[in-house]
């Protein structure tokens, strides 16, 4: 009995050992458990490939409206945003050294007038007392010097009249362009737009010899123009005639669509970029930007100046096309031709996803088009979970 007692916890042992192993045999006998997949369904959707860019907002003609003559800026008839139509009342400079230009250009010429008069009746008398002379030569009834003396006063009188004629032509030049001046004083708009800017206030004198003053910014913001900045790597896939959208941050959700109207053939910065570097320098390693060009209406001018535009170049769209996500796609076999791995219907097969071949269409990096291959009731495997990952559906399809 004693012996039985020592005994006791080496069969409790080798019980709880025989226990585990039968455990372990029936367990590695067991059906292995299937895969889990991470899978999306195949979905009908518009698919669009593009080209984005940052874009900024500006007006379709905008002019700088400044002033041709100097002078004290004396009344602003308009204010910051006024619509204003061609041809109206803007500003007024100071007429008066103007007008005192005009008046001055007026008398020279009147006194050019009287010198022609007077040059006029010397003409005539020097063409009378040639004639005399001419007569009497014959008789020898006047000198050969008195004869030479009057045919050289008519031709001095012929030449000084011909001379005033000229100053009197140079005279009403300059009545023309003192009344132009005059007319300068009273500054109109050139087109119909709105008062963007007012940059030189009343009372301002302004000097325009060597470069014309602005005086105020006017722009038509019934088109507004997008200046699209887009990436040496993309702008070769553009080209003029392009249909193209964009969205403003304060509405994301309405595209505003237009067509390319240019891409210009130089950066945006070639210009500072050249000055910059002068003669055979390099540049450094900088990003590089084309500007695309579209135009756009704006009615109803809410669109405006400088605003951020979130711009995309449409390549190419597919309207309602089966498509799966781009990760679903694996070995490449041909052009357009991959294969995709495809979980079975439920209920059916052993869980283990199959492959199959299809066609391919446009692709945005993000889904991509399926022309053949695939039904929109199949589901395409993304990838693989572990053990521990729950069951559950993305918003793009996906689930386990």
């Amino acid at each position: 009995m004693i012996q039985f007692i020592r005994r006791r916890p080496y069969l409790v042992t080798s019980l709880v050992v025989l226990v585990v192993l039968v455990a372990l045999g029936l367990r590695s006998l067991a059906t292995p458990k299937a895969p889990q997949y991470l899978s999306a369904k195949v979905e009908r959707a518009d698919l669009e490939n593009t080209v984005l860019a940052t874009g900024t907002l500006g007006a379709f003609q905008q002019v700088d409206v400044g002033a041709q003559v100097s002078g004290q800026l004396k009344s602003l008839k308009v204010k910051l945003g006024d619509k204003v139509t061609k041809g109206q009342w803007l500003a007024q400079i100071d007429p008066v050294l103007a007008q005192n230009g005009l008046r001055q250009a007026e008398a020279d010429e009147q006194n050019l007038q009287a010198q022609k008069r007077s040059t006029a009746a010397q003409l005539r008398q020097a063409e009378l007392a040639f004639a005399r002379q001419r007569q009497m030569l014959p008789d020898d009834a006047t000198s050969r010097q008195d004869f030479e003396s009057a045919q050289a006063n008519l031709d001095v009188q012929r030449a000084t009249l011909i001379g005033l004629d000229a100053q009197i032509r140079k005279a009403s030049v300059a009545i023309e362009s003192a009344k132009a001046n005059v007319g300068y004083t009273r500054i109109v708009a050139p087109i119909d737009g709105q008062i963007v800017a007012i940059v030189t206030q009343e009372g301002q004198t302004v000097i325009a010899q060597q470069q014309a003053p602005v005086i105020l910014k006017l722009a038509d913001l019934d088109t507004i123009t997008v200046k699209a900045q887009v990436s040496e790597a993309d702008v070769i896939r553009i080209s003029p005639g392009q249909t193209a959208y964009f969205t403003i941050l304060g509405d994301p959700d309405k595209r505003y669509y237009g067509k390319l109207r240019a891409i210009e053939p130089a950066p945006q910065n070639f210009l500072d970029t050249q000055s910059t570097l002068g003669g055979g320098a390099t540049r450094n390693n900088t990003a590089v930007f084309y500007n695309a060009l579209f135009e756009v209406p704006n009615p109803d001018h809410r669109l405006r100046i400088s605003m951020t535009a979130q711009v995309n170049v449409l390549l190419g769209t597919a309207k309602q096309a089966l498509s799966v996500p781009v990760a679903a796609l694996g070995k490449k076999i041909g052009p357009d031709r991959y294969e995709v791995r495809i979980l079975p219907a439920q209920g059916k097969g052993d869980g283990q996803a199959v492959t199959r071949q299809i066609v391919t269409g446009l692709n945005n990096n993000v889904r991509v088009e399926v022309k053949e291959g695939l039904t929109a009731d199949d589901r395409v495997v993304i990838g693989e979970a572990g053990d521990s990952t729950p069951t559950t559906d993305t918003a793009s399809g996906a689930s386990q």
